[in-house]
């Protein structure tokens, strides 16, 4: 099980890799057969090819994130983080304001994120 300090650098690393537009970067710290569903309840991208897609759109919106608190670790092998989206939409500027439940492997990779925001979280600034 990875230590606290490797899954919260982990997870900083996800939210640095994002903001310099690097999808290979963020794409890099999940494990070959991850999975990601963002948000909660819609389709999961299973492996690294449909990860590695939903990022490079992601990123290419222009999209911004901002920690609005401390990542959390655990007792065992997952960690969260609470953050704001920021983007630019037609009608103007908006916020998401997301957690994400990361587990981890041995090697420290991302096995899962679930992406938990609902409707009533995004708002325009």
């Amino acid at each position: 099980m990875p230590s606290e300090k490797v899954m919260k650098q982990a997870m900083q690393a996800y939210i640095d890799g994002f903001n310099r537009s690097d999808a290979d970067g963020v794409v890099a710290l999940y494990a070959d057969d991850a999975t990601v569903e963002d948000p909660v309840g819609k389709a999961v991208m299973t492996g690294k090819d449909k990860i590695a897609a939903f990022y490079k759109m992601s990123i290419a919106t222009g999209a911004r994130l901002a920690l609005a608190a401390p990542v959390r670790a655990s007792h065992g092998n997952s960690a969260a983080m609470a953050f704001d989206v920021l983007l630019n939409m037609p009608q103007g500027k908006a916020v998401i304001r997301v957690i994400d439940v990361m587990t981890f492997n041995e090697d420290g990779k991302f096995t899962s994120m679930r992406a938990f925001w609902g409707p009533s979280d995004m708002e325009m600034v």
